[in-house]
């Protein structure tokens, strides 16, 4: 793991307000690869830049449980939950301290029936995409979906997957699926990246 503290202040100089993915390649609360005392600077800069939302995924949601915060109210919290078998993270981030907790099922790789979504504010999914990449059953997006209209939990389909991204498209049903939470907008599906930490052979 690689960090990148130069490129933290990046979003300071960004006047139109925008929704910023943290670390699309890596993990900020990796163990033992990115100590608290980045995340600190991390989230200084997220409550300097207030005009700006933070979308900070994680596969590691026990350690972000445990950072002491506190969470600016522009920071949005998630986990990757590729599978049933990964649920138990759901569990640990409805107990994070963020304004907007959200899972990114992405890429949707097995069923979720089971998918309990007290306290969380949004759900993506997408498949998978690229050579080699894993189907996506229509069936288990449907499921999904299904659970977040039951549970009145927005939905967004990002993509089908394929040999690229926008191989399959994103319709569902015959339509979009664009829905954000409340404090959300869905003003631009391409998100900037803020990669400052990275992992490296």
């Amino acid at each position: 793991m690689t960090l990148h503290p130069e490129r933290l202040t990046a979003p300071l100089h960004w006047r139109q307000p925008s929704y910023i993915f943290v670390n699309s390649m890596s993990d900020l609360f990796h163990s033992g690869k990115v100590p608290y005392t980045f995340v600190d600077e991390v989230f200084d800069v997220i409550r300097r830049c207030p005009q700006h939302t933070f979308q900070i995924l994680t596969k590691r949601p026990s350690r972000m449980l445990r950072y002491p915060g506190p969470w600016p109210a522009n920071a949005w919290a998630g986990v990757s939950v590729e599978s049933q078998r990964y649920a138990w993270r759901i569990d640990v981030l409805r107990k994070v301290p963020a304004a907007v907790r959200f899972l990114s099922i992405e890429p949707l790789i097995g069923p979720i029936a089971d998918l309990n979504l007290h306290d969380i504010h949004w759900v993506i999914v997408g498949g998978e995409s690229g050579p080699g990449h894993r189907p996506i059953d229509p069936c288990w997006v449907r499921t999904i979906r299904d659970q977040c209209i039951a549970q009145k939990v927005p939905f967004f389909f990002k993509q089908w997957g394929g040999l690229t991204p926008k191989w399959g498209g994103r319709l569902l049903d015959g339509r979009t699926w664009d829905e954000m939470p409340a404090c959300g907008s869905p003003s631009s599906l391409e998100v900037p990246n803020l990669q400052i930490a990275a992992v490296t052979a």
